[in-house]
């Protein structure tokens, strides 16, 4: 107990008031329960389960019993099963795309460079016969430090290479063509899939699966920045509508495409479970990976992997259909308790 008060008070200091009384008058519009009363439940949640007053809400705690509030994954388990079964000094496989690709490239499964230390000529040949390339910046995350490069045959590339080179977009990589079913959700962002994968004694087990999509003119499907996502289930099937963070709400039918989400069918899933277990296979030293996961007309890509896995989203309440959590999923697996 003296452990969850430091850790509770710890995040006291850094906590945003605003937004956890915010929280609180959503909830109580929702729930139409007491707002002290609700505050109250948050601070005996956070000194109980560790669950802070933002996952208090992504979980439904408002209305979950507390014996069933045992039964979710927190953020401190979470933390906890990555030290266990990650090994630190392989992060940098996957906090550097260049090092990612590097390491997965039998699953990237498309064009790529590394512009550090080529030159313009270089970046040249392999834009040639392109009509556009995506530039990253290496050791970035949430959609940051990504560029379209639209290319015409009036294209500088001595110009470009500098631009490239200045703003550190050293990983060149040509462009995704997503699969026509998959463009129906969205077409204006590559829609992937996030897979959590954890392997026990040499086994891979998918933890669970999510699609993620752009909106409103957006080229990227990141959650931070506008996108929404939406859970399926082991065949590759949408069940419950799409979740919007930023917005706070739920979609039925995507804002954008109308294309309408529950009984959505992504294409070559089956597939791409059988690509993230291959590939969750290929460094010993990292057990517990998320993947995203672009489906392509010839079939599932790598796009990247991280070494942080997402433990809130599948326990959206907006999409469980119980009160319970993935922890016992979580320890089944690895034959402990969390």
């Amino acid at each position: 107990m003296l452990r969850k008060i430091k850790i509770f008070i710890n995040r006291l200091k850094t906590m945003s008031f605003k937004k956890m009384f915010m929280m609180i008058n959503q909830i109580h519009e929702e729930y139409h329960k007491s707002r002290i009363i609700t505050f109250i439940d948050m601070i005996i949640c956070a000194l109980k389960f560790g669950v802070g007053y933002q996952d208090y809400r992504v979980f439904g705690f408002a209305n979950v019993p507390m014996k069933k509030r045992e039964t979710f994954m927190t953020m401190n388990q979470n933390l906890s099963l990555v030290r266990q079964v990650n090994n630190p000094e392989c992060f940098k496989l996957f906090n550097n795309k260049i090092l990612f690709f590097e390491k997965f490239n039998e699953y990237i499964r498309r064009d790529w460079m590394n512009l550090e230390g080529k030159t313009a000529d270089e970046l040249k040949a392999f834009c040639e016969g392109r009509e556009r390339v995506f530039a990253k910046q290496t050791e970035t995350f949430g959609g940051q430090g990504i560029s379209q490069v639209k290319l015409t045959p009036d294209t500088d590339y001595e110009k470009l290479y500098t631009e490239l080179c200045e703003n550190k977009q050293f990983l060149i990589e040509e462009a995704i063509i997503q699969h026509e079913k998959m463009n129906e959700l969205y077409r204006g962002s590559v829609n992937t899939l996030r897979m959590v994968t954890l392997v026990k004694d040499g086994k891979s087990v998918l933890m669970y699966a999510l699609v993620r999509m752009g909106q409103g003119g957006a080229a990227i499907d990141n959650i931070t920045s506008g996108g929404m996502y939406a859970p399926l289930n082991e065949e590759g099937i949408i069940t419950h509508p799409a979740f919007c963070d930023r917005e706070g709400v739920c979609h039925e039918i995507h804002p954008t495409s109308k294309t309408k989400f529950v009984g959505f069918e992504v294409p070559f899933f089956k597939e791409a479970v059988t690509l993230v277990k291959e590939a969750s296979l290929v460094e010993p030293g990292m057990k517990y990976i998320g993947w995203d996961v672009a489906i392509t007309p010839d079939g599932p890509i790598l796009v990247e992997g991280n070494n942080f896995p997402s433990y809130e989203l599948p326990q959206n309440y907006r999409h469980r259909d119980n009160d319970e959590g993935i922890r016992a999923k979580f320890e089944e697996v690895m034959g402990i308790k969390l």
